[in-house]
């Protein structure tokens, strides 16, 4: 019923950019939060932004200033527009949103930032 699948990872250089994709099914966007979160090898998964059924967004410090969570609600897509890159994004990402009390996650999009 409810399914997220993340694409548009990949090699970007430090200072570089990506856009990630995350296309959502069985939610509607303009009701339900879309979070991404990321996970770097043996680490914490870790929170890094929302944006809400109103359309607002909050983000971790970290990022903050630096990714843009969007949508196109017609579309069924968010967005997670990464600029001026650093080597410790790099990470998993993942797209990740809660209905009815549980918790689904998209199957993940490799990031790698390096030179």
């Amino acid at each position: 019923q409810v399914q997220l699948v993340e694409s548009g990872g990949g090699l970007a250089q430090p200072g570089g950019s990506l856009r990630l994709s995350c296309a959502v099914s069985g939610i509607i966007l303009s009701i339900n939060d879309v979070h991404w979160h990321r996970q770097a090898p043996g680490k914490q998964r870790e929170w890094i932004g929302v944006i809400g059924g109103s359309g607002m967004t909050k983000y971790e410090d970290s990022v903050k200033g630096r990714f843009t969570i969007s949508r196109d609600n017609a579309k069924n897509m968010v967005y997670l527009q990464m600029n001026s890159l650093k080597p410790e994004d790099t990470a998993v990402y993942y797209c990740n949103t809660l209905l009815n009390t549980q918790m689904y996650w998209g199957q993940g999009t490799q990031v790698t930032v390096s030179s």
